[in-house]
């Protein structure tokens, strides 16, 4: 049997094709339930951009590494 090959986890920035390492958990409290997490992905260049953004909103819930992502994120 052959192997389904990892997706590509690319960084959610705006025209930025690197390699994520980062997953910003968030969600916005007026339209997700408590638990519900969202997560864009970031590399190490976006990852002070985007959680900025989402921190200025209230939206920023957690930082993780990639590696610590699964199906029970967003």
């Amino acid at each position: 049997m052959s192997q389904e090959p990892e997706p590509e986890l690319l960084c959610s920035a705006r025209g930025c094709n690197a390699d994520a390492r980062y997953g910003l958990l968030w969600n916005n409290p007026r339209l997700h339930t408590e638990g519900r997490r969202k997560v864009w992905l970031a590399c190490a260049d976006h990852r002070e951009h985007l959680s900025g953004f989402l921190s200025a909103r209230s939206f920023l819930r957690d930082v993780v590494d990639v590696d610590e992502l699964d199906e029970s994120h967003g």
